[in-house]
This record gives structure tokens, C-alpha cells and sequence, in this order.
């Protein structure tokens, strides 16, 4: 049995996908981060774990925790070396975890969502799977062989490949509506955004390097609707 952690951050929080990935048996320890601790008290959802420095959180949910339950916290100093996303990440780690989902991630200010995106380098690193989602994204990090998208599991429409800070030899694509074949894939032109799933699977291949990966869609996309979220 996987043991999968659930990161609630204080990004943007759709209430009806967290709810239904809050709500799946194989989540083992919910971590609460700041804000995303106020999303979990509206919706009494009860966190295994607290951390953040509490700057953004309502002093009266903050003295709740605080005083009428017996969630462990782990409060940190606004002036720190880290987010309190990464922070969540790395005690999940310490925790066990071999999966990880990170909810509120996204929205609002581009540098904290790209704070978070570059996290995922972390738990990587280790050899877990963690993704960031949304009710339009799913980000995580895949890295040299191959990699699979089947259409049957994707979660959306669109993909986009994006280099993770270096140059990507003999990168190919197939399957999709835009191949490639032995591209070299460069931090900063925008060539491999929005492809499609052409037939029944991608399949993503290169040798060696790290490459962040988005499946996306847009809100008006019927085909892909909020349900059960299951980890790949």
C-alpha cells in the first residue's frame, strides 16, 4: 500500500477537487500549510500536520489549533530560508510518504508558483512521486527513459514539456498531434507548449535530464471533469 501525503497550501483552493482528493482512503497524513490551514478548518477537515509561520492565517483558527486540539505544529519565523510549501515537503519525506499531492499551490502570485514547481525537485530527487494540481493542471517532474500519457488517464487535453534548468539532448515525442525526434529541448523558447494526445498514448523519451511536465485543460473543457483524482 502506497503511503500518499496531501499538502494543503495557501494558494488557490477549489473546494470541489480538494474535497474529493481530501476525501480518498489511500491519503495516509494531511499536512496543513498557512492559509491552506483556514481551507481546512471551513470545511472541518481535521490535518495530521501544521507548519508555516502563521502570517496569513486568521489569529483566531491559529489559537484554535493551538489550543483545542492536539495537531502537532511546527511554527517557523517569517524570516527563513525556505516556503513553508517546501518546509511541507520535506516532512512529508521524513514522514514516509511515496506519494505526495500539493493542493494551493497555484493562483494568485507567479514567483510562489514557481517556488512550488521548483520544489517538486525535492521529493524527485528522492524518488517519490509528487505532483501540484489544480481543477486545470497537473505539474510534476519526469526524468530520463520514457514516459507514457495514455488518453484514457490523461488529465486534460493539452501538454507542455519544459526543461528544468538545462538543455535536453535527443528528446522525442511520439504519438502526439506535434512529434519531435532527437530535439534538442532549451529552457527558453516556447516550442513544446499546448501539444495533444493524437492517438490512444504519448510516449515522451530522452536520456538523461530533468523536465517539468503540465497536462492541462481549459474550464470549458466538458471531456475532463473534477473527480476522483488518482496518482500516477
Amino acid at each position: 500500500m502506497s503511503n500518499r501525503i496531501v499538502i494543503v497550501s495557501g494558494g488557490e483552493l477549489e473546494e470541489e477537487l480538494c474535497l474529493s482528493v481530501l476525501g480518498e482512503s489511500e491519503n495516509q497524513y494531511v499536512i496543513a500549510v498557512d492559509k491552506g490551514l483556514e481551507f481546512l478548518y471551513d470545511h472541518k477537515v481535521m490535518p495530521d500536520y501544521i507548519v508555516g509561520d502563521f502570517d496569513s492565517v486568521r489569529a483566531e483558527i491559529a489559537e484554535y489549533y493551538r489550543n483545542e486540539t492536539n495537531v502537532p505544529i511546527r511554527e517557523f519565523n517569517p524570516v527563513k530560508d525556505a516556503s513553508d510549501t517546501e518546509i511541507a515537503i520535506r516532512m512529508a519525506i521524513t514522514l514516509g510518504a511515496d506519494e505526495m499531492v500539493i493542493l494551493g499551490a497555484t493562483g494568485g502570485r507567479i514567483d510562489h508558483l514557481w517556488a512550488n514547481v521548483q520544489t517538486l525537485y525535492i521529493p524527485y530527487k528522492a524518488g517519490i512521486n509528487a505532483e501540484i494540481l489544480d481543477s486545470q493542471n497537473r505539474i510534476r517532474l519526469i526524468g530520463g527513459g520514457e514516459t507514457h500519457l495514455r488518453r484514457e488517464e490523461a488529465y486534460g487535453k493539452y501538454f507542455s514539456v519544459f526543461p528544468l534548468g538545462e538543455e535536453i539532448l535527443g528528446f522525442s515525442i511520439e504519438g502526439a498531434k506535434y512529434p519531435l525526434s532527437n530535439h534538442v529541448l532549451t529552457p527558453y523558447d516556447s516550442l513544446c507548449v499546448s501539444n495533444e494526445i493524437a492517438g490512444e498514448e504519448v510516449v515522451i523519451q530522452f536520456p538523461v535530464g530533468t523536465v517539468i511536465l503540465m497536462e492541462t485543460r481549459d474550464k470549458t473543457d466538458e471531456e475532463f471533469s473534477i473527480q476522483t483524482v488518482e496518482t500516477r
